[in-house]
């Protein structure tokens, strides 16, 4: 078990902000993982469970515990997956494909860790990581217990868990059971996933195909954390009613649109976001990013306020315009 006390967060976090918690817990192990259980309920400091940092904005010190997982490995059972929640979901991806267990294609490259993708219910290109987990096993940290939970316990709804709701800093996950398919059935109706395909002159692609392509929009849209920091995708695309959806499709002819259901649509916050003219402008050393307006960069040397404060800039100008409120991805400390 590590325990570090004054520790910077620099590598923990993908905005590169250089803030300091008062202790950091990481596991490698259940019975770890338990023993953080009891000193988390026996301290009285307030305390935070971070995943790889890819979805998280520091915006000062924490005088507190930070609780991480490097529980690694997996194990394969026929077409169930049982995964550390310290792995890195997109070596999940790999695995999954070279044993020939396909499902997690459209999730490629997505970064961060396991036990991370069932807290947030990550997403993209059409698929839903709830979509493929059947479990998630947790200590709680209160009693110390062994907990399982099924897919239907965690109430997993677009980007929402009950770990991040009811459930927030009750349980240190510790694994993540996926259930993968052993046949492929590509999903490439979403985003420009068949005209990069088309590019390619890949009409009926492989599992390995589909993955490269994702990776390759994926790359050509985001930008790379390690050069410049980056948390992906900062705003959740909103949800509205078809009513809703309509009135504004009716002032913006070829506004992209997803249909979630027959009352409802999903409208990309990165196209509004673009329409009120922020792709590629900064706000201090605070930016957005010119190829994909959903995504806020730090210019260099950024503070986590000021990327709130070019969040808050952004969610103004898109409810003045659209009348609809767009909220952050990014957990914000």
């Amino acid at each position: 078990m590590t325990d570090l006390c004054d520790y910077s967060l620099r590598e923990h976090n993908t905005f590169g902000i250089d803030a300091k918690c008062s202790r950091f817990l990481e596991y490698t192990t259940d019975d770890e993982a338990h023993q953080i259980a009891q000193i988390l309920s026996a301290s009285h400091q307030p305390f935070i469970i971070i995943g790889g940092g890819s979805n998280l904005l520091l915006t000062r010190d924490f005088e507190g515990i930070v609780v991480h997982s490097a529980i690694m490995g997996y194990e394969i059972d026929g077409s169930t997956m049982r995964c550390g929640s310290g792995m890195l979901w997109d070596d999940v991806v790999s695995v999954s494909l070279n044993h020939g267990l396909y499902g997690g294609e459209n999730l490629s490259i997505i970064p961060g860790d396991v036990g991370a993708s069932a807290v947030q219910n990550i997403g993209a290109y059409g698929v839903e990581v709830k979509d493929l987990i059947v479990g998630v096993e947790a200590v709680e940290i209160a009693t110390g217990r062994q907990c399982s939970f099924s897919n239907a316990e965690c109430c997993y709804a677009y980007r929402q868990s009950r770990f991040k709701s009811e459930w927030k800093n009750r349980y240190l996950i510790t694994h993540v059971k996926y259930q993968f398919s052993p046949t492929f059935t590509p999903n490439l109706d979403y985003g420009n996933i068949r005209s990069e395909l088309e590019r390619r002159g890949i009409t009926k692609p492989t599992a390995i195909q589909l993955r490269e392509a994702i990776i390759d929009i994926r790359n050509a849209k985001l930008p790379d954390p390690k050069v410049t920091g980056n948390a992906g995708s900062f705003f959740m695309n909103p949800v509205v009613s078809r009513e809703v959806y309509e009135s504004l499709a009716a002032s913006y002819q070829g506004m992209p649109h997803y249909t979630v259901d027959n009352e409802h649509e999903k409208i990309p916050a990165g196209w509004m976001i673009d329409q009120c003219g922020w792709k590629g402008r900064s706000l201090g050393r605070a930016g957005v990013h010119d190829k994909q307006a959903l995504v806020l960069v730090n210019r260099g040397g950024a503070t986590g306020q000021e990327i709130v404060a070019l969040c808050c800039a952004i969610q103004q100008d898109v409810k003045q315009r659209f009348g609809i409120d767009i909220y952050p991805e990014v957990n914000v400390i």
